[in-house]
């Protein structure tokens, strides 16, 4: 069967608070996946319009966002996954190519979370949990992935200033990230003030432990193989996609220490790829805390259950390690815009597979991977990238 490949990325600035509407939002991503694309849109069958509706104020955003980029008469779809919404937005786009009902599509996700108050982001997170069972208590993010944290410590031995170092690799590379929202060193010392990087969020996660809300919007546009090789000099294809869900109840799941979302959808798209963990070269995972890149760092094999805090210690996920992982800064530095997140990611690889990462660039990657949570491991989608 014929390959799927990427042609094209785009992404705007990650900012706090972004001074247009959705549209206008969109558009930098997609004119930026367009000139790096070097196409036009009527080249563009479909297009996948990702975000989490509860942060906006326009019903329907697909559609509004399809006008405004001249994208009509053609197809749009609009898909939700909470955090991961981008990236399961690509996996309908690989699909829609991979059937032959598309040549090629167009995946944009984006996110304005600055029209909420902090309180009303963290109510409307709370909610997507369970609002019968759960988010009636008060359950928030920060508290949800404390949990995991208490659980990972107790079973494994793993410290705050082990969750810290996650952090300073963070600040190390959000600073030579021009997109990201956070562009500033973090070092051991800030940890220690309780006013600010150490101060308490939700036990044992500090403010440091946190990414941080943001406005954004990123873009990816794939295409056949046929179409892949005739436009673009050098494309990435698709090797493997792996998806999962899990209880969105905490009491229905049997274990706190990692994500099973991660680990499933790991699982299936090793397996797609026909490789394994020690393949891959550079990685991009789900980092909204600090516990969740140590989690994510177990849960896809980079290390084994409880070996987290030993490569982190060692430094093996910079850029010179033995296995790099979120050299862009990731969402501790980025920012998290939920719906610009994923497709985000997948830009971050794709650059670093072209050679183009710039100051980031890990030496000579052949295949990446992009690992993208929705909710408190509700959704996982992994997704390994190659070039030729």
């Amino acid at each position: 069967m014929s390959k799927v490949g990427i042609i094209g990325v785009g992404q705007s600035t990650f900012v706090r608070s972004y001074p247009g509407s959705i549209r206008e939002l969109a558009f930098e991503a997609y004119s930026d996946a367009m000139r790096d694309a070097q196409i036009t849109n009527d080249l563009v069958d479909a297009t996948v319009i990702c975000s989490s509706p509860e942060y906006d104020k326009q019903r329907s955003p697909a559609g509004v966002v399809a006008e405004y980029l001249g994208l009509n008469p053609q197809p749009t779809f609009y898909v939700e996954t909470l955090c991961s919404s981008s990236s399961t937005g690509l996996k309908l786009a690989y699909s829609l190519v991979k059937s032959g009902l598309h040549s090629c599509v167009m995946v944009l996700g984006f996110q304005i979370m600055s029209q909420l108050t902090s309180a009303e982001s963290q109510e409307r997170m709370g909610r997507g949990a369970d609002i019968q069972w759960e988010s009636p208590f008060g359950t928030m993010m920060p508290a949800y992935y404390a949990l995991h944290a208490q659980a990972h410590m107790a079973k494994y031995g793993t410290t705050s200033e082990d969750l810290a170092l996650i952090r300073i690799k963070s600040g190390t590379y959000g600073q030579l990230n021009e997109r990201a929202v956070f562009r500033k060193e973090v070092t051991p010392e800030m940890f220690a003030d309780k006013d600010g990087f150490g101060g308490p969020v939700s036990s044992p996660l500090r403010v440091g432990d946190c990414c941080a809300n943001a406005d954004g919007s990123s873009c990816i546009i794939v295409a056949s193989e046929e179409k892949a090789k005739a436009l673009c000099k050098k494309p990435v294809w698709i090797l493997g996609i792996g998806s999962a869900s899990a209880p969105v109840n905490m009491a229905g799941r049997d274990q706190f220490s990692g994500l099973l979302v991660g680990i499933e959808a790991g699982k299936q798209a090793y397996k797609m790829a026909g490789i394994t963990s020690k393949h891959i070269d550079v990685a991009e995972v789900h980092d909204c805390f600090t516990i969740a890149e140590m989690m994510a760092i177990e849960n896809l094999g980079f290390a084994e259950p409880g070996g987290g805090p030993e490569l982190v210690r060692a430094k093996e996920t910079y850029k010179e390690g033995k296995i790099p992982v979120n050299v862009d800064g990731g969402l501790l530095s980025k920012g998290h815009p939920i719906g610009a997140t994923g497709c985000s990611q997948v830009r971050t690889i794709v650059l670093q597979l072209r050679g183009e990462a710039g100051a980031i660039q890990v030496k000579d990657p052949t295949i990446g991977l992009v690992h993208n949570i929705g909710g408190v491991g509700l959704y996982g989608n992994v997704t390994i990238l190659g070039r030729e």
